[in-house]
């Protein structure tokens, strides 16, 4: 037993839920209103049967002790496997806990706060801070926000953060790794010299670095903290630590490109702002929200929005910010990215242009009404990229429309949903004036020059299989070892893996196939289990047997979430029946309830939602049995 399962075998996941969520019984089960949405009517279930959570609401997603910790926290799965063995009482391995690491981040944690509280005492009396007050204020930020965000100023010393910190008990050392300070020719000196300081905090609200705007001609305009054990520019967002509970309340995430364009909503009561922190959007920064909420607009300036400036037109971009010759490369998103993102994902990602000219701060402070308008009729992604070369390329002449196709057609390479690409492919022929087919042909032409070959490395039999031979984990071996399961392995939902390791090997599987890349892309705790899974012994499939045994697992899963559901609405009627009368439901349930009580109402909702459920659920049996699909035998 590794220390994962030794995680879930020590806790119970209605004790860990209930130390955040009011939980009620309901016949085997708990329910409670959903803590990652707004509801009346509960429907949040935790199944100590299953050591399950899920959402059969808005949300429509669930999992177990470590996703629900990992989503109402908005911590990785690292740091979520560090936060229930403490709680668990397990010792991880010290590779991961090593007490001096520890130390290490909790000093630096401190070393930053440390030196943000100091910088804003900096910035709202006295002389030292007068520029960086004055900014501010001109900005249009009122002194409650500026102490909420703990905006400050770093003054023009090259010692002077440095001795404040001294003898708050921080050595060079320690203010060193927190990256404070930089070793230069003269030795150790300030990083932040007479700068306007944006502490950022992490997702659990611990300071991890800073923003820093210089206030005269000064280069680089904008500067960050270094890349350090707690910071990292490129899988962190600004004031995220104040948006999560704005984010799960609108169901909706909107990325700034500024501080202050974070700030300015914040103080309008646009709480649901994160800002990136003058780097371009990353995968990792949209995987941090996806947590939060399926749905995120880009706020864009006219300028950005209409070239990639703000995702750079780049795999890959070399982030030159960092103090001294050290280089940082950071993956980041295209717009064929986000397409891919979105696609595999299912993220709602949308385009929000802002008027030519304007910021958020302008269009918020002139017009909160429009700024809210503005949101609401971001488009998504594909629309505005299409809408955007048609406006760039001159349709009416051949050569316009063939510079329109290479740009979009790899656009549409990602997608797997059948009928969104459909959709896009006949927008593209009425715009390009090539047939529909043709163009179908080309993106598959496409897809297949990028499709790896097929493995014909011989499996052993599953009869001697040993270990762990759960299905979720059998569906991901399928997928690990036969290339030719990818695009329908995109397609799969996450939301059918209940086991929070196995949504993570999924989520970097379906960001590249390449083992090393889903290796590395994961965090170290689950080193030890991918490999079991690329190690697990599978029967001799043929293309068409590793076909149909891929699809019998996803049946089989859509059938057990199926049955879940049918547990739940079931609970909930019992416990309906006993607080109505079983005669009054019924008379309920046969009767007109235009005019009935809200209890009432739903009461009836209810019971027609479980006979749907039940009707699913004998459609699903009906698929398994006689669906034509491999029948996968998985032990254990």
């Amino acid at each position: 037993m590794n220390e994962i399962e030794e995680v879930k075998a020590r806790l119970d996941i209605a004790d860990v839920v209930g130390q955040y969520v009011q939980l009620q019984r309901a016949g085997r089960s708990y329910k409670a209103p959903c803590p990652f949405h707004s509801e009346k009517t509960p429907s949040f279930f935790v199944s100590p049967d299953r050591q399950s959570w899920h959402c059969f609401g808005a949300c429509g997603t669930g999992g177990d002790v470590f996703s629900f910790v990992m989503r109402r926290e908005g911590i990785e799965f690292s740091e979520a496997l560090g936060v229930l063995a403490a709680r668990a009482g397990v010792a991880l391995p010290e590779r991961q806990r090593r007490p001096e690491e520890e130390r290490e981040r909790e000093r630096s944690y401190a070393a930053n706060e440390a030196a943000a509280r100091w910088y804003h005492e900096l910035l709202v009396s006295g002389d030292p801070g007068k520029a960086a007050r004055e900014y501010i204020q001109g900005r249009g930020v009122d002194e409650p926000t500026a102490e909420a965000f703990l905006v400050g100023f770093s003054p023009p010393s090259w010692e002077a953060t440095r001795e404040q910190l001294r003898e708050r008990g921080f050595s060079d050392a320690e203010l060193l790794s927190a990256g404070l300070l930089v070793e230069g020719d003269k030795g150790l000196h300030d990083r932040f010299r007479g700068r306007l300081m944006f502490p950022i905090r992490d997702a659990r609200g611990r300071f991890v670095g800073f923003g820093a705007r210089a206030l005269d001609d000064s280069v680089p305009k904008y500067l960050n903290t270094a890349q350090t054990a707690t910071f990292d520019k490129g899988s962190m967002l600004y004031a995220l630590e104040r948006a999560q509970d704005g984010i799960r309340r609108e169901g909706c995430a909107v990325i700034v490109e500024g501080y202050m364009d974070a700030i300015a909503c914040h103080q309008r009561g646009f709480d649901n702002a994160v800002a990136t922190m003058g780097t371009s959007l990353t995968e990792r920064q949209v995987r941090l929200l996806k947590r939060q909420t399926g749905n995120i607009v880009l706020a864009l300036d006219a300028d950005a929005a209409g070239s990639e400036a703000a995702l750079r037109g780049h795999e890959v971009v070399d982030e030159a910010m960092r103090q001294g010759s050290d280089r940082e490369t950071v993956p980041v998103l295209t717009w064929r990215g986000l397409v891919r993102y979105q696609d595999a994902a299912s993220v709602d990602l949308r385009v929000a242009v802002l008027p030519e000219g304007s910021d958020p701060d302008d269009v918020i402070q002139s017009d909160p009404a429009a700024w809210r308008e503005l949101i609401a009729a971001a488009r998504p992604v594909l629309d505005y990229r299409f809408d955007a070369v048609a406006t760039r390329h001159d349709l009416s002449m051949p050569r316009g429309r063939s510079e329109a196709v290479q740009e979009l057609l790899p656009l549409l390479e990602p997608i797997t949903d059948a009928v969104v690409r459909a959709h896009y492919l006949q927008r593209l022929s009425r715009l390009s004036l090539v047939r529909e087919a043709e163009l179908s042909r080309m993106v598959s032409r496409r897809r297949g020059s990028r499709r790896p070959p097929v493995s014909d490395m011989e499996t052993p039999s599953l009869d001697n299989a040993r270990g762990d031979t759960r299905r979720e984990g059998f569906l991901l071996a399928l997928l690990l070892r036969f290339p030719h399961l990818r695009e329908a392995g995109l397609e799969f939902p996450d939301v059918l893996l209940t086991e929070s390791e196995n949504r993570e090997v999924l989520a970097a599987w379906k960001r590249c196939p390449e083992l090393d890349v889903v290796k590395n892309s994961l965090p170290e705790e689950l080193n030890g289990y991918l490999e079991r899974l690329v190690d697990w012994r599978l029967p001799k499939y043929a293309v068409k047997e590793a076909e149909a045994a891929l699809l019998d697992c996803r049946q089989r899963l859509e059938r057990r979430q199926v049955e879940a559901e049918k547990q739940m609405t079931a609970a909930l009627l019992a416990a309906t029946e006993e607080e109505l009368g079983a005669s009054s439901l019924v008379e309920a349930v046969v009767s007109d309830t235009e005019d009935a009580d809200e209890t009432v109402r739903e009461a009836v909702n209810l019971h027609r939602r479980d006979l749907e459920t039940g009707l699913r659920l004998h459609g699903k049996e009906g698929n398994v049995e006689g669906g034509g699909a491999a029948k996968t035998t998985v032990n254990g």
